[in-house]
């Protein structure tokens, strides 16, 4: 009966010296800095290195853009300002015109 269990017991063990070898095989290839785990985050940095540097990028476009816009923002309430007083004045001097023939028509008229 010992020699069954000590049997037993001795393949047990190979198995997990087995096992033991093999973890420890994949655990080396995620370590390795080329193609396990190492090089995705090796790339992954990277890759957000890049990522900051084109936000970075993109912040200084959009705040050249902002400027612009503000710009051509205040020359358009400026012109429309403009264009306000244009309509008022024509408004008035059409006003002073239709007067004028009003006033002219009755005078035909009656000659």
């Amino acid at each position: 009966m010992e020699l069954i269990s000590d049997g037993l017991l001795l393949a047990g063990t190979t198995a997990a010296a087995f096992y033991c070898y093999i973890l420890a095989r994949r655990v080396r290839g995620l370590t390795d800095l080329d193609a396990g785990l190492g090089g995705a985050i090796t790339a992954l940095s990277r890759q957000v290195d890049d990522m900051k540097s084109s936000v970075d990028v993109a912040k200084q476009a959009t705040g050249a853009s902002a400027k612009e816009l503000i710009a051509m923002t205040a020359r358009a309430e400026i012109a429309a300002g403009r264009l306000e007083l244009l309509l008022a004045t024509l408004h008035e001097n059409t006003g002073a015109v239709d007067a004028t023939d009003n006033e002219i028509k009755p005078r035909m008229e009656g000659r």
